[in-house]
């Protein structure tokens, strides 16, 4: 890739090749401009990037430690290495662009922050960075998320923020991006879309990316501190994908390292509305306001999905990941739900590390290339903690002996 790949992708206009762009509303051209000269503005500013660089340190206690699976690495072959986003502040990687977003509307003089979630972990951040700065806060949750995230959701309350049940269509991850676009159309000139993941219209899937490159660039540094080379293998799950893309974005240049983002199998490939296997099995289309790799049905719509994790089931991906597929520089694969299980009891016993079943997809997919490359060095992104899917996965699989 180009040494000045950051600065050529998205281009002005907001595409990543072919992929991006902003197909919105008239309504909210003038408010998605002004976001953007805003960004450009103040993501240069001293004062910014300061209170930015704090935040990170004394609130979300960055930088996050890279940690070697000694017993797993054993079990499996291979060296694994994890990425413990897991350890940053409300438990996962999601607070590292809620506090940029949050951060922005301050000096925007924006008074509201609007926002979806799927697994809860974006919404608990965004909550948290409204506390932070004393901004009012709406999140919206598919009530089929609500109800298997509950954790997430009283931790949302108890942070002072409204949660908004979506009650149309399958009720998770895409309907409430539904729900929180609406809320946001009534009121944009007061409020902000603080949107959870790279994707979205520009410049929502840069800035994401731009406050999610700390970990990649955190990892990188760690890992050679701690070996003396790169990674063999770089391994993030992928739904939106703005875990994957902040660990990726280090190591675009470098051709010693294997990318990897693993999307969600989920019950089977074979069926639609049976998984979230976007890069695999989609094609390029329109949602949400931005062109990418998408599922979608007979009509062209979007169609259903499914995951265990419910930060995965989105029918679409970041414009960016969609271009990367297309040059080659990442391997796109799939866990099945039944994977991701094993692999999330395997951390939690022979590591002490419970994972979030979002990150639980690349866990097993490291476990894999562990088995198939035994002499090579594994680097995952523990994107986040389980505590959240507890409940939700001894209700539903119970506790191996």
């Amino acid at each position: 890739m180009s040494a000045n790949y950051f600065k050529n992708y998205p281009n002005k206009d907001g595409f990543y090749n072919e992929y991006g762009g902003a197909f919105i509303p008239p309504q909210l051209e003038e408010e998605m401009k002004k976001i953007n000269d805003a960004y450009f503005a103040i993501s240069k500013s001293h004062k910014f990037i300061a209170e930015l660089r704090d935040i990170r340190k004394h609130f979300q206690g960055r930088p996050t430690p890279v940690y070697h699976c000694n017993r797993l690495s054993q079990k499996y072959g291979g060296q694994i290495y994890l990425k413990r986003e897991d350890l940053n502040h409300t438990g996962a990687h999601k607070l590292n662009h809620c506090m940029g977003e949050a951060l922005l509307a301050k000096y925007m003089g924006k008074k509201k922050l609007i926002a979806e979630t799927g697994a809860g972990q974006h919404g608990v951040a965004l909550a948290t960075a409204a506390a932070y700065f004393g901004l009012e806060c709406e999140i919206h949750m598919g009530e089929v998320d609500i109800a298997k995230e509950y954790p997430n959701v009283q931790r949302m309350k108890v942070l002072g923020t409204k949660v908004v049940p979506a009650t149309h269509g399958l009720k998770t991850l895409k309907e409430a991006v539904d729900s929180a676009f609406e809320a946001y159309l009534k009121d944009p000139v007061n409020s902000i879309y603080c949107i959870g993941s790279v994707v979205g219209p520009h410049p929502f899937p840069m800035m994401v990316r731009d406050f999610q490159r700390i970990v990649g660039i955190e990892a990188k540094d760690q890992f050679f501190e701690m070996t003396g080379e790169l990674p063999d293998n770089v391994v993030a799950c992928v739904g939106g994908g703005s875990n994957a893309i902040g660990m990726f974005s280090a190591f675009l240049n470098d051709d010693e390292s294997k990318l990897f983002g693993i999307e969600p199998g989920g019950k089977s490939l074979d069926t639609l509305g049976d998984h979230a296997a976007t890069m695999t099995l989609g094609k390029p289309g329109v949602i949400h306001g931005f062109k990418c790799y998408m599922l979608q049905d007979e009509n062209g719509e979007p169609a259903p999905v499914h995951s265990i994790a419910s930060g995965l089931d989105y029918p679409g991906v970041g414009p960016e990941h969609s271009m990367l597929k297309d040059l080659d520089k990442v391997t796109y694969d799939s866990i099945s739900d039944k994977e991701c299980i094993d692999a999330f009891f395997e951390l939690s016993r022979l590591e002490g590390i419970i994972p979030a079943l979002e990150s639980s997809h690349a866990v097993a997919y490291a476990l894999k290339l562990a088995k198939e490359n035994p002499k090579q060095s594994i680097l995952v992104n523990l994107s986040g903690r389980g505590d959240k899917d507890l409940d939700y996965v001894i209700e539903n699989y119970g506790v191996p002996e």
